[in-house]
């Protein structure tokens, strides 16, 4: 016996056969045998459309989170703030002592000495 290629179905085709396994047409064989699947796969299917049904219904309770502008401009400009100072820190150069580190530091300066 030789064997099939593997066949890729349209979505059209798996939702006409799985409607026809919902309303009890027929068997699951006989759907099988007149579709000319797999017995399983129509299962498979059947199960899948199941599943998603609830998803038809739901389509317009989904909302999307509310997105806070200001602050998602606000950790913007902190991020922006904490890569000029690591850059400009970066660019240093040259090994410095712990004093001369220490006395860079701005106490007054709007990023903590922590982060």
């Amino acid at each position: 016996m030789s064997k099939r290629t593997r066949r890729n179905h349209a979505p059209e085709f798996k939702a006409k056969v799985s409607l026809a396994a919902v309303r009890n047409e027929d068997t699951l064989a006989a759907l099988a045998k007149r579709f000319d699947v797999h017995p399983g796969q129509v299962t498979v299917w059947k199960d899948q459309l199941l599943r998603a049904a609830a998803a038809v219904f739901a389509e317009g309770r989904h909302t999307e989170p509310a997105v806070d502008v200001q602050r998602l401009h606000a950790k913007i400009g902190e991020i922006t703030l904490e890569n000029n100072f690591l850059r400009k820190g970066a660019h240093q150069g040259r090994q410095k002592a712990t004093t001369e580190r220490a006395a860079m530091i701005d106490p007054a300066h709007i990023l903590s000495v922590n982060r």
